[in-house]
């Protein structure tokens, strides 16, 4: 009798080279953004939920519903998925320069004041910057990718709007005086400060702020 040969499945699996892996295949290519959105999005999650020690590349993959070899092809490391992750996040924070501009310089300090409290008022905007000064604290490699989008999206903005030779200390120490207390106010939660009203802190601090800025 003679021997039957491999079925048409068999054939065809036989013939498809295998996909190297890492590579996304043609629908995933065709799909780019939406997937790299979605692995954003599930790292911002996942470093939310889990800081960036506990935070892994195949964690993220698993929660974007990928495979790990795709986050690496998209990002690399897990730390420049984290820095993707954060820019994203830290996006509406990157405003504060334009509160420099938006009115007289006797106004800078109050402007940039209510700007920083109305980005970390915001629920939406304070959830993944939580996240964001938590692995800062917590891992020098985060803290890295943390100082490193700082100070070159924003303090480096910050200080070209002024017209001073010390601009750069100048927007540093304002930028500390803002940090310090959003630190105390959401993440440490130290009262009475957690609970003062809004108001109350734009007057106490408005004018220090003002002060690092452009007294002379």
């Amino acid at each position: 009798m003679a021997e039957r040969g491999p079925g048409p499945a068999a054939k065809s699996t036989a013939a498809s080279p295998a996909r190297r892996r890492g590579r996304p295949s043609r629908t995933e290519t065709a799909a780019a953004p939406a997937t790299r959105d979605r692995i954003l999005q599930a790292a911002r999650e996942e470093f939310s939920e889990r800081g960036y020690e506990k935070t892994s590349v195949r964690s993220i993959a698993k929660a974007a519903g990928v495979d790990s070899a795709l986050v690496h092809h998209y990002f690399g490391t897990k730390e420049q998925v984290f820095e993707a992750a954060i820019e994203v996040a830290f996006a509406p924070a990157l405003g504060a320069p334009d509160a420099l501009t938006e009115g007289p310089p006797e106004g800078v300090g109050e402007r940039l004041t209510r700007f920083a409290l109305g980005v970390w008022e915001n629920p939406t905007t304070r959830t993944p910057l939580l996240a964001i000064v938590r692995s800062a604290v917590n891992n020098e490699t985060a803290a890295a990718v943390f100082r490193r989008l700082v100070a070159t999206q924003m303090l480096r903005r910050i200080a070209g709007q002024l017209d001073l030779p010390d601009a750069e200390l100048r927007a540093e120490l304002a930028a500390a005086q803002l940090v310090g207390a959003m630190m105390l106010r959401y993440v440490i939660k130290v009262e009475p400060l957690a609970s003062a009203d809004v108001e109350q802190l734009v007057a106490r601090l408005a004018p220090v702020v003002q002060g690092h800025l452009t007294s002379p």
